[in-house]
């Protein structure tokens, strides 16, 4: 009898160390996996030379984006139109971006426009089609690479230059070929209380929209005139 449990609880404690050791690699394997997949993108990120860098900007990657009113709008709806224009160097620099959009109403006490990155480039049932917003690290609102936060009209017109944005031009992240939405209301920063705060930040309806394209021309170009920039839809 003493031999029988012996063999039990001998053998109970080998299955435990046996599962133990098991779980303790499949710990480590999961660490090792997102180890290879942060190399992986790195690699992508530096060693990836993107097609659209030309020598002649100094290494720099230039993007822009039309912005056309939403045809969903109701008549009384602002129809909003510009550009947002990019830039970044390559491979490490921070991205910036020129907002220049008119179409605002002119009026006093105007409430602010959130303006976001949406993760699709599709824009055959308007701005509707565009998805949600850009968020490939699965993260809350408003933490999303392109929540690029409010923006408050003058006189109609939004006229904004923003540094040291998240979002980049290169690598396995681009929002090359994804989309700008600019929406009716408010962005409440993640803080209204309720699921939809961490998606949009209860932004409410979008307004105007515009695909993310490849420029070819340097920034000083891109500012005088606009028209020389060429979107790659």
């Amino acid at each position: 009898m003493f031999l029988f449990l012996y063999l039990t609880i001998s053998l109970g404690l080998s299955a435990s160390g046996v599962v133990s050791r098991e779980r303790e690699a499949n710990s480590n394997g999961d660490s090792s996996l997102k180890d290879i997949q942060k190399k992986v993108n790195d690699l992508w990120q530096n060693l990836l030379y993107p097609q659209f860098i030309n020598e002649e900007t100094d290494r720099t990657g230039y993007a822009t984006c039309e912005v056309k009113p939403s045809s969903k709008l109701d008549a009384d709806k602002p129809q909003v139109t510009g550009h947002v224009l990019f830039k970044q160097s390559y491979p490490n620099g921070k991205l910036e971006a020129l907002f220049e959009l008119d179409g605002f109403p002119t009026g006093s006490n105007q409430s602010g426009r959130a303006i976001h990155i949406h993760e699709l480039g599709d824009l055959s049932d308007s701005c509707d089609s565009a998805g949600g917003h850009y968020n490939p690290f699965n993260v809350n609102h408003p933490r999303h690479p392109g929540d690029f936060g409010n923006f408050y009209s003058k006189e109609g017109r939004i006229r904004k230059h923003k540094l040291n944005l998240l979002a980049t031009l290169f690598g396995p992240y681009s929002i090359i070929g994804r989309s700008i939405v600019i929406h009716e209301q408010e962005d409440d920063m993640g803080k209204g209380n309720n699921k939809a705060s961490l998606e949009n930040g209860n932004a409410g309806r979008r307004l105007a929209c515009c695909v993310i394209g490849i420029c070819n021309k340097n920034l000083k170009s891109l500012l005088f005139p606009l028209g020389l920039c060429l979107v790659v839809l």
